[in-house]
């Protein structure tokens, strides 16, 4: 090589790494994310709907990821406590959060002071999962349809009493709605928490309750209390033989959902490479049909329609909230 090609390849060199060099540090950092493990935080405590449905999801998504999706349980507060955590997260892609029903379409209705904008503090991804509620009833109970419980609830209004996890949750904000669109008045009887009240529904303390389908899936089938009607606009693909209750008071559609979401001002790159991702395993079949078996229904979404639905949500349950005066102290 003589002097002056080997000072022309010096030269060169630098010019061929220099778009690389000059690249910013932020578009850097996207092009290799995942580069360590991603953090999930989901506000509730191991075993809830939330966490069964989106381990499953972690878990798959860990197998295909180069890193991780570490799941991180932050109950507390009607799921306040995590979900702050994820809004003051820093929005670099590596922490998720649960978006829920209840933490971003409920909360911001019925919650004083609540330290998160569900509406501004968040960029949501998609939705994950929808989980149908349903009217369960003790066998005694002697409306055997909903059409039977509004003609009931009418002839004797406050009479019938309906248990749910407490004041504020989807179970309530449903039966509160409904009571609404029937023209119904029932009586609630709150409870720290689904469990205390499904147990209480068992033992015949109380006549019904609204539940989620996955919660009251295995009492059903096993004859310890009956099904008169699902909360989906449609019915539930795991309950086909119960009438949806939009079937007698048409309009009617409350649904519990999770989703994915991220602290706002995370890199669009990122929220739409998880989107692909997330959403392509959702209409897997395979996948999909494991969901189902923990009564769960895959709802993938666009990263536009994710934004779109909650704000939707926010606004039906904030109508429900004022219409049935709910309002909880932070």
């Amino acid at each position: 090589m003589t002097q002056s090609t080997g000072r022309r390849a010096a030269l060169a060199l630098p010019a061929l790494t220099l778009p690389a060099l000059l690249a910013p540090a932020p578009a850097r950092a996207q092009a290799e994310w995942p580069a360590r493990p991603v953090r999930l935080l989901i506000p509730f405590p191991p075993g809830q709907a939330t966490d069964t449905m989106l381990r499953l999801l972690a878990e798959e998504l860990s197998r295909r990821w180069p890193q991780r999706l570490v799941v991180e349980n932050r109950a507390g507060g009607a799921g306040v406590v995590g979900t702050d955590a994820g809004a003051r997260a820093a929005p670099d892609g590596y922490t998720l959060l649960a978006s829920t029903s209840g933490t971003h379409g409920i909360n911001p209705s019925v919650i004083a002071n609540l330290p998160y904008d569900a509406e501004k503090d968040f960029a949501y991804i998609t939705t994950v999962f929808t989980v149908p509620l349903v009217i369960v009833a003790h066998p005694s109970f002697a409306p055997r349809s909903v059409e039977e419980l509004v003609a009931a609830a009418r002839q004797a209004p406050g009479a019938i009493n309906y248990g749910s996890g407490g004041p504020g949750t989807s179970q309530h904000m449903a039966a509160e709605m409904f009571a609404h669109q029937a023209g119904v008045r029932l009586t609630h009887i709150p409870y720290r928490g689904s469990g205390p009240a499904v147990a209480d529904l068992l033992g015949g303390n109380i006549p019904m309750m609204f539940d989620s389908v996955a919660s009251a899936l295995p009492h059903i089938q096993a004859g310890r209390i009956r099904a008169l009607g699902v909360t989906s606009a449609a019915r539930a693909t795991q309950l086909p033989e119960v009438p949806a209750i939009g079937e007698t008071l048409p309009g009617y559609a409350a649904i519990g959902w999770g989703g994915l979401c991220a602290p706002a001002g995370t890199p669009e790159p990122v929220l739409r490479r998880i989107n692909a991702e997330v959403t392509a395993l959702l209409r897997e079949p395979a996948f999909a049909a494991r969901m189902q078996q923990m009564g769960g229904t895959p709802a993938p979404q666009a990263l536009e329609e994710a934004g779109a639905f909650v704000r939707a949500e926010i606004a039906k349950w904030r109508e429900v909230a004022r219409i049935a005066n709910v309002r909880l102290e932070g």
